[in-house]
């Protein structure tokens, strides 16, 4: 049966469709991809932008979560999830990412989540960022994620872990609330960790067997990497590195080379995410 966040899948393979009984657990199915882009092009279209928009500056993250969000759009295998061993179609695509309140040892975190639509483009999505960004930091609204997790943390312990009992329960069946599913990062098609932001380089990110999400995207520092020309030259280049986590079951080794290839043409031709999201690329 069908579940608030996605459709059941009929016409799936037979190894698509016995994986899951095999192997019920997302954990225990991680597959790891690494990449690494060179920053030339998007250096070039960031500084045309934020010339253009002194305001409020374009930056790499918001690229990131653009290109992963038509990645999607696109490759809709992508944006499928199993859970008590059925795999499902979700019904929107969508990113999550943690924001830090305030970079010190004792800041606090927030949760910040983007429902995106198909004409959705890197200005709409930009300015989504902005929007959930200031949201996480105001000192006079949480997010609901937070909110939701302050009231909860209050209660008595035997009735903490009597909710956490019914909430895996509900995680499992699909019943949980919309308004749940709405907030909780793990529940998104894909969740980014911008790791460069502080400093630290790209690693790989778990997934987890609550929620649906199937997909962690980590993006590292900037660093200048020696790349080669095409005269074979070496040169010193900015570049950043990607480390993504999937969830294996969901298609085979080939959807996953031509998704990542759609990912780096993205990444090395930025201009092309001023499109809708659902407007296809050549690649």
């Amino acid at each position: 049966m069908n579940r608030k966040d996605g459709k059941k899948l009929k016409n799936i393979t037979s190894m698509h469709c016995i994986m899951p009984l095999m192997y019920p657990n997302r954990c225990d199915n991680e597959a790891f991809i690494s990449e690494r882009i060179d920053l030339t092009a998007i250096n070039a279209y960031l500084e045309k932008k934020n010339s253009e928009h002194p305001d409020y500056e374009y930056n790499l993250f918001q690229i990131m979560v653009t290109a992963l969000l038509k990645v999607i759009t696109l490759r809709p295998k992508m944006n499928r999830f199993i859970a008590n061993k059925t795999m499902y179609q979700r019904n929107e695509v969508s990113a999550a990412f943690t924001v830090k309140k305030e970079f010190a040892d004792d800041g606090g975190e927030a949760l910040a989540f983007i429902h995106s639509k198909p004409d959705y483009t890197i200005e709409t999505v930009r300015e989504e960022i902005k929007k959930q960004i200031a949201l996480c930091r105001s000192k006079e609204e949480k997010d609901p994620s937070t909110a939701s997790m302050d009231i909860i943390q209050k209660l008595p312990g035997v009735l903490l872990k009597m909710v956490g009992a019914l909430a895996r329960f509900l995680d499992r069946h699909g019943w949980m609330p919309r308004a749940i599913i709405a907030s909780d990062p793990f529940y998104a098609s894909a969740v980014l960790a911008n790791l460069g932001s502080i400093g630290l380089k790209a690693a790989y990110h778990h997934l987890t067997n609550w929620g649906t999400c199937s997909v962690f995207c980590v993006v590292g520092e900037k660093k200048k990497r020696p790349v080669y020309e095409g005269d074979n030259k070496l040169k010193m280049r900015e570049c950043v590195d990607i480390g993504l986590t999937i969830d294996e079951r969901l298609a085979d080794g080939y959807y996953y080379s031509r998704t990542i290839k759609l990912l780096r043409v993205l990444l090395e031709n930025p201009e092309l995410l001023e499109k809708p999201l659902s407007e296809e690329v050549n690649y």
